[in-house]
């Protein structure tokens, strides 16, 4: 008996009906976010490997897979350090990266304010598991160029009105900002030099509770006066979150001692949102059933981390109530690109996980163009069949040629399941796409 062949573990095969479910959906965000005046660019799958292990992938740059060098022999191997020095080329693990590698590779040719988007796999060598897998389709948009609130206004409203096409509702964007974090390991008492590895373990609050950060701060040796500090801010009452994103919501949720200023800053991005709410923006799009879901809730969340080191300033994850981990996320990066460029330039991004969010996903078939399945007796001539599919093609009409067998029940079924609305007989006698008789499937 032969073995069962399979793709490689953590990657997917798609069969027609499922690749074109997704490309339903990956129409919609796409065309949600060109309304929203990003334009489409495509990067190379492989990028330089010194590039992709720069330090600007956090802990992914682990999960990389590498691409050996050409023509290596033994000794190349038995002189090796690591791994990297056999590999000179790596497959993307994000789409962030290679954004910032195409800027600076291109930026004479773009506006001096780029709003890319970016749909396309990435590969990370993960343990395989639900809603992880190894080749992943990301959704991102980005804006190259503008420093100001207004980047992250742009990508909130536009990542809000793709969720709202796709129908789903409920979800709710959690928002910080890595200078409120940093602001309150400083109020808290940690030293600069512990804020990675203290934000690292906050990270895990959602997995390991509070009591268990502030368990592994101690064990790691964190400054025990500033683990006190931040145990006392965990056991104070809870003031609840029935505020209004805004400057009072806030600053309640903060320790005293921040900074006011990037407290007004995230609240003016807030107000600004609920100002295009206000103006019909958001809240009216198409979902599956042509009704309109509620516009994502924006909530602050001061602890949010999202685990890249890039990050310079505001910062978002997009959670669903049905779901245990996020739907997406980004922030702002404005100190990426000079790593390529030699000049800072100021960046942020919103990246959508595909492969969580189709399954969430209830869109209707495409009754946009229609299709047949022209089910012909043995004796029909190929040329006949050919002047019919291309009548019918010439039409606007989706057609497929399929042998008639006995139990033609089980053939409309699959056809149907292949998104095949009409079917038509075709005999040695049929001579052209009018005469045809054609028939709902599953009427």
């Amino acid at each position: 008996m032969a073995s069962p062949v399979n793709p490689p573990r953590g990657m997917r095969d798609f069969l027609p009906a499922d690749k074109a479910r997704r490309e339903r959906v990956l129409g919609v965000i796409r065309s949600t976010y060109r309304a929203h005046g990003f334009d489409e660019i495509e990067t190379p799958v492989m990028e330089d490997s010194a590039r992709l292990h720069a330090g600007l992938g956090g802990d992914n740059e682990k999960l990389a897979f590498g691409v050996l060098k050409r023509g290596l022999t033994a000794e190349n191997f038995a002189a090796a350090r690591d791994a990297l020095d056999l590999a000179d080329l790596g497959l993307r693990f994000d789409l962030t990266v290679p954004l910032a590698r195409f800027y600076a590779s291109h930026r004479s040719e773009l506006p001096a304010v780029f709003r890319s988007i970016q749909i396309a796999p990435v590969w990370r060598a993960e343990r395989p598991q639900k809603g992880r897998y190894r080749q992943f389709v990301q959704c991102d948009i980005d804006i190259i160029g503008e420093a100001g609130v207004l980047a992250e206004v742009e990508l909130l409203i536009a990542t809000s009105a793709a969720l709202d096409a796709l129908g789903l509702g409920g979800c709710t964007i959690r928002i910080n900002d890595r200078r409120l974090l940093i602001g309150m390991l400083n109020a808290f008492g940690f030293p600069a030099e512990e804020h990675d590895q203290v934000l690292i373990t906050i990270d895990k609050l959602d997995k390991v509770g509070e009591s268990g950060v502030v368990s592994e701060l101690r064990e790691r040796g964190a400054s025990s006066s500033a683990v006190d500090a931040l145990e006392g801010y965990f056991a104070r009452p809870s003031l609840g979150n029935d505020l209004p994103f805004g400057i009072e919501a806030i600053s309640r949720a903060l320790p005293d001692g921040v900074d006011a200023s990037v407290i007004a800053e995230l609240a003016g991005l807030g107000a600004a949102v609920d100002a295009a709410r206000a103006g019909g923006s958001l809240g009216a799009g198409a979902s599956g059933d042509g009704a309109s879901s509620p516009a994502p809730l924006i909530e602050f969340d001061p602890f949010l981390v999202r685990g890249m080191g890039y990050y310079t300033g505001p910062i978002f994850e997009v959670a669903h109530p049905s779901l245990g981990y996020s739907l997406g996320g980004g922030g702002r990066y404005d100190g990426m690109i000079g790593r390529f460029l030699g000049t800072d330039v100021p960046a942020t991004g919103f990246s959508l996980g595909f492969e969580r969010l189709v399954d969430l996903v209830e869109l209707p078939e495409d009754a946009s163009t229609a299709s047949i399945a022209l089910v012909h007796d043995a004796d029909v001539s190929p040329a006949t069949l050919a002047v019919l599919k291309s009548q019918l093609i010439n039409e606007g009409t989706r057609v497929r040629l399929v042998r008639r067998v006995k139990n033609v029940k089980l053939l409309f079924d699959a056809l149907a399941a292949e998104g095949f609305t009409h079917f038509a007989f075709v005999s040695a006698s049929t001579v052209d796409a009018a005469s045809l008789e054609r028939r709902p499937l599953g009427a």
